[in-house]
C-alpha cells in the first residue's frame, strides 16, 4: 500500500511516516498543499493523509481539486478542526473519504488507512492463493501447506504483491515503490536481502525465482 502524508509540522509528519512504514506501507511525505496534489498527479497512491491547514495550499482546496482525477486516491482528513460541523464540511462539501481530528490514537490511525485501502475499485480477495502458499487479508497470517509463519511487516508486503502477481514478474522497481517508498536507493539491496529471508521461511527457497531483467515471481 502507499500513503502520502500532507502535514506541514514536520515531526508529526516523520512520526506519522515512520509509524506508517513499521506497518508495511510505502509512505512519502508532502509538506505543503501544492506539493501533495503534485505529487498524487505523478503517482498513484492508495491513500493521501491530508491536513486541512497547509502552506501554500489549504487542504481544502487539495480536496477539492484532486477530486477532479480520474483516479483520485482515498483521503483521510487529520486536522485539528474536530467540531462536528467541521465533519460534515469535510465529508460532504470537500468530498473527503474519512476525517480524523487531532488529537489522535495511532492505532486508529493505521485502521482507518487499511479501511480506505480496502475500498479500491478492484479489491483484492480476502484470501490470495498461490500453490501452497496461502495468505489471509483479514487475520494477516500466511501459511504454506497449512504451516503458519511468522512474517516481517515487509516480508508480507513483498509476499503479497508477489501473490497479486499470480506467478508473473514483479520488476525489483516496483518492489522498491509499493512495499518501501521514494527515498531509497533502487539499488539498495534491501529487497535481495528481504527476498532471501522469505525464501527462507517458505522452506523452500526455488518458490520464489529471479528472471534477470523481469523481476521476482512465485512459482509451483
Amino acid at each position: 500500500m502507499r500513503v502520502l502524508v500532507a502535514e506541514d509540522h514536520r515531526v508529526l509528519a516523520r512520526t506519522i511516516a515512520a509509524g506508517l512504514r513499521r506497518q508495511a506501507m510505502a509512505v512519502d511525505v508532502a509538506a505543503s498543499g501544492d506539493e501533495a496534489e503534485r505529487m498524487c498527479q505523478l503517482t498513484a497512491y492508495d491513500v493521501l493523509i491530508l491536513d486541512r491547514d497547509m502552506p501554500v495550499m489549504t487542504g481544502d482546496e487539495v480536496c477539492t481539486r484532486l477530486r477532479e482525477l480520474d483516479d483520485p486516491p482515498r483521503i483521510l482528513m487529520l486536522t485539528a478542526a474536530g467540531e462536528l460541523m467541521d465533519k460534515i464540511y469535510g465529508l460532504t462539501t470537500l468530498g473527503a473519504d474519512d476525517y480524523l481530528a487531532k488529537p489522535f490514537e495511532f492505532a486508529e490511525l493505521v485502521a482507518r488507512v487499511r479501511a480506505l485501502s480496502r475500498r479500491a475499485p478492484k479489491p483484492s480477495p480476502a484470501v490470495l492463493r498461490f500453490g501452497s502458499i496461502s495468505l489471509d487479508e483479514a487475520r494477516r497470517e500466511v501459511s504454506v501447506d497449512g504451516r503458519l509463519l511468522e512474517l516481517t511487516p515487509k516480508e508480507h508486503a513483498v509476499l503479497h504483491l508477489l501473490l497479486v502477481a499470480g506467478g508473473a514478474p514483479v520488476p525489483h522497481d516496483e518492489l522498491v515503490r509499493t512495499v518501501w517508498d521514494e527515498h531509497l536507493d533502487p539499488r539498495t539491496s534491501a529487497v535481495r536481502a528481504t527476498v532471501s529471508r522469505l525464501r527462507g521461511k517458505l522452506g523452500a527457497p526455488g518458490l520464489i525465482a529471479v528472471d534477470k531483467g523481469e523481476g521476482y515471481r512465485l512459482c509451483e
